[in-house]
C-alpha cells in the first residue's frame, strides 16, 4: 500500500516514457546495457584500502571505462552489497569492507577476479 493510497492526496505512478498509467503501460522494458567485451576475457582487481578518518573502502579496478558500463556495474554492486558507492575515472569504489561480495557477484557476471 502506497503513503497517500486510498487519500485525495493519492496520484497513481505514471509512465517516465510514455506518460500513461502504470497498469496502462505498454512500453517495452529497457534492454540491458551493452558490455563491449566480454566479461570473461576481463580480470577485474578487487581491493580494500583505508580511507581519511578510518574509512574502508572495497575497489575494483582493471576494468576500462570505454570497454565497459561501468555505472550500470557500479548500481548492480550497491545493491548487492547494500552499501553506498561511486565510479572515478576507470575505478569503482564501494563504501565499506564488502571484498568477499563484490568478488563471488563480479564472478557470478563472468569477470575474472583476482584480489
Amino acid at each position: 500500500m502506497r503513503l497517500f493510497e486510498g487519500t485525495e492526496f493519492f496520484q497513481p505512478q505514471h509512465c517516465e516514457r510514455c506518460g500513461d498509467l502504470e497498469d496502462d503501460c505498454q512500453c517495452p522494458p529497457l534492454p540491458e546495457p551493452k558490455v563491449l567485451v566480454d566479461p570473461e576475457k576481463q580480470t577485474a582487481r578487487v581491493a580494500i584500502e583505508k580511507r581519511k578518518k578510518g574509512k574502508v573502502v572495497t575497489v575494483v579496478r582493471g576494468l576500462a571505462e570505454k570497454d565497459n558500463d561501468l555505472s550500470h556495474l557500479l548500481t548492480r554492486l550497491k545493491n548487492h552489497c547494500g552499501a553506498g558507492g561511486a565510479v572515478k575515472e576507470d575505478t569503482i569504489e564501494i563504501q565499506g569492507k564488502h571484498l568477499d561480495r563484490v568478488e563471488a557477484f563480479l564472478k557470478q557476471c563472468g569477470y575474472r577476479t583476482r584480489t
